[in-house]
Parts: structure tokens; sequence; C-alpha cells
């Protein structure tokens, strides 16, 4: 694609890929503000708004009291009036608190103003399972947003991901919910592209083509599935396509349908639990459309339906890994 902006690869972890997007959009916009606990003067409890406060003022990053429903109402508000806000929820747990602020009225502003106004705010947020994480501080809750018509929801895979993304949630003239993992946020440096066009806030990626079987997912579970096609095409000579899915809302269907037209085969990989996970709308659409053409019958792998454990060793049961997706794709494809 041709880019009449002069890019730069420069090397980023995930979280301060994330910093640096929002660097870039405080400067970009300066209609955005940036609000949530802690994510001022500390720089969030994960690091990720560091030096903003400094660069920006107290003006238009500050930290807030400790009241998810107070902070998404005011961005609410504040977005309706022409300001752009970022707010940050430290854990998507959390959100629930605000259920109605997001679903019941940024989610709507639009269609009840019939078009008048509308809510271009981005909630930054993380979920996910590490050790020592609680039931209340390790759910994935993307299929309860994914749900809502008028909210966009996208879940970061990578650091360009989390770079990218970003940037796109803040230029964003609907309500947009970024799901980060805090698992991803100190990893490894990975090449970043910056200082590109803005994308926008959807489409899927491929992130390793294949003809076998396709596999789709987002976020920490990317690397899962790559490292499982890594091990299809060596031990088994099978040739896994690996979909990012990226934006859960609005899905990216057309990628997924040429995917699937091609392979015949399909499985939903996320960290959620199974059961009412967004898998199951992505399952039930492939069903529709691919019935006859489908060479097995479309598999969801995700975590079993139980409240997330704290210790490590019982949460690696549960959360797919590398093998488990392997197996599956094994069952899919090998004769009995």
């Amino acid at each position: 694609m041709h880019n009449d902006i002069q890019t730069s690869v420069v090397e980023l972890s995930y979280g301060k890929a994330i910093n640096a997007a929002l660097q870039r959009a405080m400067s970009t916009f300066p209609e955005t503000v940036l609000f949530g606990e802690d994510a001022g003067k500390p720089g969030g409890v994960f690091g990720i708004t560091k030096d903003l406060q400094n660069n920006f003022g107290e003006d238009r990053v500050f930290d807030t009291p400790i009241s998810e429903t107070a902070m998404l109402g005011t961005a609410v508000g504040a977005a309706m009036t022409g300001l752009r806000p970022i707010v940050e929820i430290m854990w998507i747990d959390f959100s629930l608190v605000a259920m109605d602020q997001i679903v019941n009225q940024a989610a709507n502003v639009r269609y009840v103003s019939a078009g008048r106004l509308g809510a271009p705010l981005t909630i930054r947020t993380q979920q996910g399972a590490l050790p020592g994480s609680c039931a209340q501080h390790s759910q994935n809750l993307e299929a309860f947003y994914a749900h809502v018509p008028g909210l966009r929801v996208g879940l970061p895979a990578t650091a360009q991901d989390a770079y990218s993304m970003t940037l796109a949630a803040v230029k964003c003239d609907d309500p947009t919910l970024v799901i980060e993992n805090r698992g991803l946020y100190y990893g490894e440096a990975q090449a970043v592209e910056i200082d590109g066009d803005i994308e926008a806030a959807q489409g899927a990626h491929i992130a390793r083509p294949g003809k076998d079987v396709t596999i789709v997912t987002w976020g920490a579970m990317l690397s899962q599935a790559l490292a499982a096609a890594e091990t299809l095409a060596e031990k088994h000579d099978i040739s896994a396509e690996v979909i990012n899915a990226r934006w859960v809302a609005p899905f990216d269907w057309k990628t997924l349908d040429e995917s699937v037209s091609k392979t015949k085969r399909l499985l939903i990989v996320h960290e959620a639990n199974v059961t009412g996970g967004f898998g199951a709308e992505i399952a039930a659409r492939t069903q529709e459309r691919h019935f006859l053409n489908l060479s097995a019958p479309v598999r969801r792998l995700g975590t079993p339906d139980v409240r997330m454990p704290a210790a490590p060793h019982l949460q690696s049961v549960l959360i797919p890994d590398a093998a488990q997706i392997s197996d599956a794709v094994l069952k899919m494809t090998l004769p009995e």
C-alpha cells in the first residue's frame, strides 16, 4: 500500500509500543485527554502511561478517584462535547462496575441523538491470567462487549498491534475498547513501524499462511497458535493458516471466509472460557456459511468453564497452549 507519510522502524516491547502510541495520539489530537486510577503522576500501575503527564501537563493527563463509574460517565459526557478521552481501567474485571456507562450510554449516543452527537472515547484495559492473579483479576470478557452494537473491541497480540490499534482507537469516532494483555507488556522488543498513517479500527491479519486448516485467534493466544503451526508443519506436514483476528468487533468476516474456503477446516482458540465465548459466534457463522464445504466440524478451544485459580501449575492446565492447539488440529486433519 502506498504511504505518503515517512515511516521508521524501532524496537519496542508491547508496553512501550502502547506508550509510544499514546504519546503520538496526545500530540496529534489536541482534543485528547487521558485519565484513570494512577494513570497520571505514577504513570499507570503497569507503567504504560509513564511520562505522559510530564509531557502534556496535568490538565490533559490526570489521576482519578477509585470509581470506574465516574471515570466512564465523565468520559461519555466529555466525548459528547468535543473531547476525545482515553480512559485507563486497570483490569477489565473492574469495567463491569461501569457497564451502564459503556453499554447503555456510550454505545447509544449516536443512535439516540440521530447522528448529531458521538462518543469518540477510548477505553484502555487489560485482561488474562498470570501466576498469582486471582479470580477477580483474570477474566477474559471480550465477548461481553463484542455483543453490544455501537462498540468496537480490539485485542492487540503483538507490539505492532499494540501501537497501531491504540492509535486507531483514539482516532475512531466510535467508543472503542482496546483490551491489552498484561502478560505481554514486558516481553521482548519487536520491530514496530511508527509514524505511518493511522489505520482504521478494524481488520484481521494473516499471521502465517497455510492451506490445510485455519486457526483463528487473538491477543495472547496468537503466540501459542503460531508455535503450534510450526510444530504441525515440522512434525506432521500440516500447513496451518493462522489468523490474528485483532478486532472482534467489527470482526473481519471476509478474511476468515476466504481462509476457510481454502482450508475447509477451522479451529478457534481463545483464552476466555468456552461457553458464550466469542468463538461460539465465529463457529456458528462459519457453519452457516461453509457447512457443505467443510472437511471437518468447526472446533473451539478455550479455557474450561471454571473460576481461574491463582496457582500457576493449575492455570497451565486450564489455559490453551501450543500442545493443546496441535492436538486439536490433528484430530481435525488426520484419519481416525
